[in-house]
């Protein structure tokens, strides 16, 4: 394993002790309301926090995007080096002790994401990857499915929850998707959710308005992985602009036929 990728390991590790503990005695845990439904909570906090000094004694010089705390002091356009974090991706779920939520840590080097890391606590799943060293759950190489064909996809999703001005529109995309695919899901950690993607338990995700540090290394995962990952016209540009599809080759290519006309 790559010396940076196996720092990151050992930060979602530490940051999923923190997670577990509370997760033990959830209606204690002290919830704040950033926005309308947009809760963080002392763990998020915590985690995050536990997360950044696993990263910054490795690597002191290092960026770092994170979602409660936003960027270091060092973050700028050169940055050679930086670690964008989502420490508990699925607060929603982890306050209602619904388990589905996982931590999130990528390193973008030049612009680009060369190690992945997506822990999830509850089922001990550790998916990882490093660029050009192919995707790993638990350490076995996973591949995307192989499924082809829309009337088969299981896709994934999650619904506009903050901003709600966009739900006319997603609802129309759900229209289109639910009568086109198999199923379509909406777990509520799009971490996870395109960490699914990558292990072949969904054959498609989509949607609006999400953050780097939601999509970095699940991005990853799935090219690591066999997939493709692009905006709602098709195009690579992606990661700062907060609309993502991302599948199978050929699942991928239906899901941009369908949603292109979503594009902003």
């Amino acid at each position: 394993m790559h010396p940076m990728l196996n720092t990151a390991v050992k930060a979602a590790r530490r940051a999923a002790s923190i997670i577990n503990r509370a997760s033990f005695d959830v209606e204690r845990v002290k919830v704040s309301e950033k926005g309308q439904n947009d809760f963080v909570t002392e763990i998020d906090r915590a985690a995050e926090q536990a997360i950044i000094d696993v990263l910054q004694s490795a690597y002191p010089d290092h960026a770092i995007l994170a979602e409660e705390s936003g960027a270091s002091a060092n973050l700028h356009d050169e940055n050679e080096n930086v670690w964008i974090i989502d420490p508990l991706d699925g607060t929603t779920n982890f306050i209602h002790g619904f388990p589905q939520y996982c931590i999130s840590i990528a390193l973008q080097q030049r612009g680009q994401i060369t190690q992945a890391v997506v822990y999830d606590p509850n089922r001990n799943d550790l998916f990882t990857a490093s660029k050009g060293a192919g995707a790993y759950l638990n350490e076995k190489r996973i591949r995307v499915s192989r499924r082809d064909k829309m009337a088969e996809a299981l896709i994934g999703t999650g619904f506009p929850f903050r901003d709600m001005g966009g739900l006319d529109e997603y609802m129309q995309m759900f229209r289109v998707m639910t009568e086109r695919c198999a199923g379509l899901r909406r777990p509520g950690a799009a971490a996870l959710d395109l960490a699914y993607v990558a292990a072949g338990r969904l054959d498609g995700f989509f949607e609006k308005g999400l953050q780097p540090w939601d999509m970095a290394a699940g991005s990853l995962l799935i090219t690591e992985a066999g997939g493709i990952v692009g905006n709602f016209a098709g195009e690579s540009d992606y990661l700062y602009k907060k609309d993502v599809i991302a599948g199978t080759p050929k699942i991928f290519a239906q899901m941009v036929m369908l949603l292109s006309p979503f594009a902003k």
